[in-house]
């Protein structure tokens, strides 16, 4: 081998050592120091006075972490006639986790429909089940009640939806009404499509399909109000504005509301990071934009929420928001990864399960929360593969 042969060698050894110093400089100065996963059990949560929690189902779908990309686990879940059921994006399949013995322990899991693009939210309304997949949004019936989707009865109701970018898109119905919820397709950017960084609504058939809210970087949460019918959700704030920058927040959907991003945030703070032009005044009030209803640490990642309406807590639970947080990845302190609960008359916001990050190490990321019949909660965990039970013992 030539000596100059021998240079190119030695050269191109210390560029690439000096590119694996620099991306361990980044990690460490702007993404944080990734947490990593330990314990299989529920023995390190903790929860107020009287509340136990125990594992539900198991072996769902797990990873270590999931950064982006389709998360492997079990995610948005809802009740019909008693019975769990939960979607599983990268496996493509939506379960059914039936306890017949009663010991709120589930018996099996069983596949009600597969073969689907990323499905994400569910709900039921007058016969159908309603999916959101990815790229499209599907009803199929159960008539015959062996929860198993009916063979043939599949309907797209909606298609052709955007890819990329947010792949999550959660659906609710209320009223004879669809609502689905679509994230951005970048970090902060001014989307092309309308549906993107929106809450759009349609008849129950998909049709008449129009923005019901936007500015909304990315709602993965959706719940209407037991008692107000008004609609919530959560939204997961840009990143790269530092460790607390900006905050995740709730909001109050209201119709042809606009929630600010990608130029405002928070209680209409306006992102001169994003958008430095010069202005009078501030814009993010000057254009009737809607602040947050409740500000939340910045990168906890607020995904499922749901409103109290159990009998089985205690009163001062009653009509309280529950919500998840799924957890920081680009934070250098790691940040989230419980569940909190907010009381809707003062607006504060309280750790109701926390454990699943203990000194950098975590055992679970919180995705969805739903109250059961019985009042309790189920918890899904998309990154340990469970769903969680939490219930009140006194």
């Amino acid at each position: 081998m030539s000596r100059l042969s021998i240079g190119l060698r030695v050269w191109w050894i210390l560029v690439v050592f000096i590119v694996l110093i620099l991306l361990v400089v980044f990690a460490s100065n702007y993404l944080g120091v990734r947490p990593t996963v330990t314990g299989p059990g529920v023995e390190n949560i903790i929860l107020p006075p009287g509340f136990v929690i125990d594992v539900y189902a198991a072996d769902l779908g797990s990873t270590l972490l999931s950064f982006g990309g389709p998360s492997p686990g079990p995610r948005m879940m809802m009740i019909k006639d008693g019975l769990l059921f939960v979607t599983i994006p990268n496996k493509g399949l939506v379960a059914a986790l039936p306890d017949l013995d009663g010991d709120n322990v589930a018996d099996e899991v069983q596949v009600f429909i597969s073969d689907l693009d990323y499905p994400h939210g569910i709900d039921y309304y007058d016969g159908w089940f309603y999916i959101a997949e990815e790229s499209r949004v599907i009803r199929v019936r159960d008539n015959d009640g062996d929860v198993v989707a009916d063979e043939g009865s599949m309907e797209v109701i909606i298609d052709n939806l955007p890819t990329g970018g947010h792949y999550t898109r959660t659906v609710k119905t209320h009223d004879g009404e669809l609502y689905l919820s679509m994230g951005s397709s970048c970090n902060v950017c001014y989307e092309s499509n309308a549906r993107r960084a929106a809450i759009s609504k349609s008849d129950l058939d998909g049709s008449n399909l129009t923005v019901f809210a936007k500015g909304l970087r990315n709602s993965v949460g959706l719940a209407f109000h037991p008692l107000t019918g008004q609609l919530y959700a959560t939204e997961n704030g840009r990143d790269w504005l530092g460790d607390d920058l900006p905050p995740d927040e709730t909001n109050l959907i209201k119709e042809g509301g606009d929630y600010g991003w990608p130029d405002c945030y928070g209680q209409n703070i306006y992102d001169t990071d994003f958008n430095n032009n010069e202005y009078t005044g501030n814009p993010c009030n000057d254009t009737g934009r809607i602040p947050s209803f409740v500000n939340l640490q910045a990168h906890s990642a607020p995904l499922g929420l749901t409103f109290y309406d159990g009998g089985m807590f205690p009163e001062e639970y009653q009509w309280d928001m529950f919500v998840c947080f799924h957890g920081s990845w680009n934070r250098q302190e790691p940040t989230g990864y419980k569940i909190v609960n907010i009381d809707m008359d003062t607006r504060t916001v309280n750790d109701f399960a926390t454990g699943w990050l203990r000194d950098a190490t975590i055992s679970g990321r919180p995705v969805d929360v739903i109250v059961a019949d019985d009042g309790s909660l189920f918890v899904s965990d998309d990154n340990s593969g469970k769903i969680y039970r939490i219930y009140y013992t006194g």
